[in-house]
């Protein structure tokens, strides 16, 4: 049989910095969880706990009603670094 791959444990980024609450408004904290098609990441991939993953989900969909996040990137106008217009 094949062997199992052994990953490293990811942790909740959240969890070690004692977030209680995650603001739609800071950006700085949201690009983490996003990909550079501006996707949220899943918990797999980050590593986010549950409770920190359902609140970084709400938020980004906030910012994304409030205009701070675009909902899609076109494929026709790509951009190098996405995150750059994310100020």
């Amino acid at each position: 049989m094949a062997e199992k791959r052994k990953f490293k444990k990811r942790y909740c980024r959240y969890c070690q910095q004692k977030v209680d609450f995650i603001d739609y408004k800071d950006l700085n904290l949201l690009k983490y969880s996003l990909s550079e098609r501006y996707k949220i990441m899943p918990r797999r991939l980050t590593g986010n706990c549950k409770k920190h993953q359902d609140m970084i989900a709400e938020a980004i969909k906030r910012a994304r009603q409030a205009a701070f996040i675009p909902y899609i990137v076109d494929r026709k106008r790509v951009i190098e670094n996405p995150f750059e217009l994310i100020k």
